[in-house]
């Protein structure tokens, strides 16, 4: 037998691990948390460990025909529904369009597994779909044929329909301690302990996101740039503010816009703790000298102004909204530096 090949999370693992165990299986699973935080990793463990052939525990084998088909993307019994962009592009996958998707899982969950006793399907970023989508998939979850288990990640709970919440098992993933992503970087990827842990600093909890930076031929390259970006943009005046906000809703990109505004709380919180002496607390300990100088730069209520309007946008962009309107304001209300 082989353990998940999850880090952290140990709770949920156990929730899910005895659920199997015991036969106490719900028919849906709801994953919900911070994007890279591992929501789609437990997801594939737990129906790894539903669909393995040779399973005597709640662990899977590793090894039968059912656990490679999995690892290859080929288990007949398993479906993968990827997230598209909430702005439409794609939103056509595997020749289907999104609302057709859903009616194709209905089909699919009236037919009998062909190898496991169950059918899985794991729909990520459930909360990007929209009313159609949502609402034929309710139609699924009300009556589920025994044999079904359907298991969704999701950001954010409350964009999702009620109804589909209320008939979930629901599992919210926390962010992981430091440590703990510091600890997997170094063992398991083989990251340098310096690396280590500035992307376990840098990570929000995120282990997906530190791997990433990982993977990539600078890593850390990106965020230089950006955060290079968000101090020219603190000096600009309001037309280059604006003009900024016009080309980030034009990109129509939910994922590297996310993104970016989480860099942008990040630096914004550590300029903060930097401000109220609590240098060593920052999550960009390779940027300290440069923190310490902005922290002398803004004013404190200016910065913690500003943490409030980024939090707020950020729940703003979750929903339907004018994220045009919405840059604006942002970019508009970023911090000027003292005069």
């Amino acid at each position: 037998m082989v353990e998940w090949p999850v880090v952290g999370h140990q709770w949920a693992v156990e929730l899910l691990q005895n659920s199997i165990q015991h036969t106490t299986l719900r028919h849906a699973y709801l994953f919900v948390g911070a994007a890279q935080l591992g929501k789609s990793t437990l997801a594939r463990s737990f129906a790894q460990s539903l669909l393995c052939a040779e399973a005597v525990t709640e662990r899977p084998c590793g090894n039968c025909r059912s656990c490679r088909l999995l690892r290859a993307g080929s288990h007949p019994d398993f479906s993968l529904l990827p997230p598209t962009d909430r702005d439409g592009q794609p939103d056509r996958i595997n020749g289907l369009h999104r609302s057709e998707q859903a009616a194709d899982i209905i089909r699919q969950a009236l037919l009998h597994p062909m190898e496991a006793r169950y059918k899985v399907f794991l729909i990520q970023d459930a909360h990007r779909a929209n009313a159609s989508f949502a609402n034929k998939l309710l139609k699924t979850l009300e009556e589920p044929p025994a044999h079904v288990i359907i298991c969704l990640t999701a950001q954010d709970r409350s964009i999702l329909l009620p109804t589909i919440v209320s008939r979930c098992q629901l599992l919210e993933m926390r962010p992981l301690a430091d440590q703990t992503i510091e600890d997997a970087l170094r063992e398991q990827w083989g990251a340098p302990p310096g690396q280590a842990a500035v992307l376990a600093r840098l990570a929000n909890g995120r282990l997906g996101w530190a791997v990433e930076q990982l993977h990539e031929p600078e890593p850390l390259a990106e965020r230089n740039q950006q955060l290079a970006q968000l101090q020219e943009l603190s000096r600009s005046d309001r037309v280059a503010r604006l003009a900024f906000a016009q080309k980030l809703a034009g990109a129509r990109n939910q994922n590297r816009l996310s993104s970016l505004l989480t860099l942008w709380t990040g630096w914004w919180r550590d300029v903060m703790l930097a401000q109220s002496g609590c240098l060593e607390q920052c999550a960009n300990v390779d940027l300290l000298d440069t923190l310490a100088d902005t922290a002398r730069t803004f004013r404190p209520a200016d910065v913690q102004s500003y943490l409030r309007t980024l939090r707020r946008i950020e729940g703003y962009l979750q929903h339907t909204v004018n994220t045009g309107l919405a840059l604006d304001v942002l970019l508009l209300q970023m911090p000027r530096p003292r005069v």
